[in-house]
């Protein structure tokens, strides 16, 4: 039989940004108000529809750039002050996922130090900085007193499957280094592994488990200030990708 694509129903392709860092010390994801229907008004993820001219990579690249400023960090290249990891995530077609028509949405993680005030864009018509725990525990956002409603799609579930994935790629890869500047302290990593797994964790057991994990931290010379009291020494990032022994999250 020869192919005949308008037997086919068409769809559309969409990606959608589970973008987090780490603010105040506690881990945040970009929540945008949606300006245009469907769903105006309540907050979502930041996404778009793929181009004709792009491949998911490139979409994904394009709109953390148009949403943050930050440009998909090539792991092969030095490092950028505004770069930001960025990875596949997981696909999500549900039929009625969304009332426009069938739209297939590939999700990416993107990951960053932390990051300024967002500033709207595309569709948007606001944009801000809210705490994962405050979107995963009432199951939606509302602002400034307004009732809380779910957030738009299933944008509810894709932010949770992101934000276990860095919760869980932590404890085995250094991806908790790519919520720290350039160069860092022991003591700033560690806020991150609390922010992202939301536990406190011993400061002289940390300091001894990160220090002494092969290739995962590379002393830079220097020491810093910034946190108060002694110079504490800086860091940055070493080779390994994955950590032998990982870093174990703590039961809670």
């Amino acid at each position: 039989m020869p192919y005949d694509p308008s037997a086919f129903p068409p769809f559309a392709v969409t990606v959608d940004l589970v973008v987090l860092t780490v603010r105040r010390h506690a881990l945040c994801a970009l929540a945008v108000r949606r300006g245009e229907p469907p769903f105006q008004g309540r907050w979502a993820l930041p996404g778009g529809f793929v181009r004709a001219d792009e491949d998911l990579s490139q979409a994904a690249a394009r709109e953390l750039a148009e949403e943050t400023g930050l440009r998909a960090h090539d792991p092969s290249a030095p490092a950028q002050d505004n770069g930001a990891h960025l990875e596949q995530l997981a696909t999500y077609g549900d039929p009625e996922r969304d009332p426009r028509m069938r739209v297939v949405s590939v999700a990416h993680l993107a990951l960053a130090p932390d990051l300024p005030a967002p500033r709207a864009g595309g569709d948007a018509s606001n944009a801000r900085w809210v705490p994962v725990e405050e979107l995963l525990e009432k199951g939606g956002y509302g602002r400034d007193g307004e009732p809380v409603a779910p957030l738009a799609f299933d944008h509810a579930q894709i932010l949770a499957d992101g934000v276990e994935r860095a919760r869980s790629k932590i404890e085995y890869s250094s991806l908790a280094t790519a919520f720290c500047p350039s160069e860092f302290t022991v003591g700033e990593l560690r806020r991150v592994y609390e922010a992202v797994w939301g536990v406190a964790l011993d400061p002289r057991n940390f300091h001894r488990k990160v220090t002494g994990t092969p290739g995962f931290l590379v002393p830079t010379g220097g020491t810093t200030t910034r946190q108060g009291g002694r110079p504490a020494q800086l860091f940055r990032a070493g080779g390994a990708t994955l950590l032998n022994p990982p870093m174990l999250r703590p039961e809670v």
